[in-house]
């Protein structure tokens, strides 16, 4: 199986149909998408109804932050992503609200879990910033049976950590496009990054697959147009920074 998993679309449809379409052409027979589906972008529906299709195809989908918020929008706005709720609520139908609201924080396939935060306590929305988080998630997957591997989204960063022979782990940062080892005997935790808003200086959408026979996991970077998404963030008249952050790297 080669799993291509997505996390933290945030409603960028162009985005999305980009790594879809570079996920096809690297061989992908399974996707996942790791939560994070809406909030911030300017197309909630059309993502959650690409999703949706893929689902009912055998895709595995899980419940992020926003999806959360999107289906049972905060009375008092904390936030910006937290201001655009009401608005993403708005634009999904009732039974676009009901896939989301029905969606798991986790879902263990063998060796693999997949979190949209970390695998302790999934609904606090914790996020992996550092290998001190990292391990109190690994610590957590280590009491279920058979996982060896955590995936997650959620930080927007793509970051590879694994427990070597002490109990400290190693922290990674991947060169997308090139193939990492992930042996067996090892545990590791990866943070894929987001499909929708990278935030790291680099227009570039992410995601990663990971190759369950050869235990290879690869960090890819994807270009699309993100002007256009920027664009129709601001027809929708949502936030302008939600719009200048998909172009501040230019």
């Amino acid at each position: 199986m080669k799993l291509a998993m997505m996390s933290d679309i945030h409603a960028n449809i162009q985005a999305l149909d980009a790594c879809l379409a570079h996920a096809q052409n690297q061989g992908a027979t399974h996707y996942a998408f790791l939560g994070d589906l809406v909030g911030y972008g300017a197309d909630p529906a059309a993502v959650v109804q690409r999703v949706q299709t893929l689902a009912a195809a055998g895709a595995w989908v899980l419940k992020g932050n926003h999806d959360a918020l999107a289906v049972s929008p905060p009375v008092d706005a904390k936030s910006m992503g937290d201001s655009t709720a009401d608005w993403t609520h708005r634009q999904l139908d009732p039974g676009q609200r009901q896939f989301l609201h029905q969606l798991p924080l986790s879902r263990q396939e063998g060796a693999l879990l997949l979190v949209h935060a970390t695998a302790d306590q999934p609904e606090l929305w914790r996020y992996v910033y550092d290998a001190r988080a990292a391990g109190a998630s690994l610590d957590a997957a280590a009491r279920l049976p058979a996982v060896r591997y955590v995936f997650g989204g959620h930080v927007h960063a793509q970051t590879l950590y694994y427990r070597g022979g002490g109990s400290g782990l190693m922290k990674f940062i991947p060169t997308p496009g090139v193939a990492v080892s992930l042996p067996g005997h090892r545990h590791w935790l990866a943070t894929i990054g987001s499909v929708g808003q990278p935030r790291d200086g680099n227009p570039l959408s992410k995601y990663a697959i990971f190759d369950t026979q050869r235990l290879q996991l690869m960090f890819h970077r994807v270009d699309y147009d993100h002007h256009a998404a920027a664009q129709a963030i601001r027809r929708a008249e949502l936030p302008a920074f939600f719009a200048d952050r998909l172009e501040s790297a230019l």
